[in-house]
């Protein structure tokens, strides 16, 4: 068995961050679009708060060939991967957690009745995400969207 420092296990560092009221930044909810805020950066990694209001989401989309993990910290998601050519969908539920790999693609949305609220992070910080368009069941680049440009 080996022991990692508990910085290596991005979800370990989604879980510290999982309580908004030690937030540096308060918790908003935008009825417009998805509200989001970087919480903290390190050498390591960066952690990202987002809220989701009933109905948003993000496109399907990678993280630019960061790894990363993320917490629901209230209300329920629903991650998107795409499997034999067709979305498979997958529930999480207030302290539910994934990790992902530096070539993980997904949709994520708020399919529920209540408002949800999550916690990202990414190693390396992120620099650009690519979206994608799902066509005849094969993934076709929609745009690629950079740091300090598009969020």
């Amino acid at each position: 068995m080996t022991h990692h420092r508990p910085e290596s296990d991005l979800l370990t560092v989604a879980a510290r961050w999982a309580d908004p009221a030690g937030w540096p930044v308060a918790l908003r909810f935008d009825p417009a679009e998805r509200w989001y805020s970087r919480l903290a950066v390190t050498d390591e990694h960066e952690v990202w708060a987002l809220s989701w209001l009933p109905g948003q989401g993000t496109d399907l989309h990678d993280h630019g060939g960061s790894a990363g993990a993320f917490r629901v910290v209230g209300g329920t998601l629903t991650e998107e991967t795409v499997s034999a050519g067709r979305l498979c969908p997958r529930l999480l539920p207030a302290d539910a957690g994934r990790r992902f790999g530096p070539r993980h693609v997904h949709r994520v949305t708020n399919q529920g009745q209540d408002p949800a609220v999550s916690v990202h992070v990414y190693r390396p910080a992120l620099l650009r995400m690519t979206r994608y368009d799902l066509v005849d069941g094969r993934l076709r680049v929609a745009e690629v969207a950079e740091a300090g440009t598009s969020w």
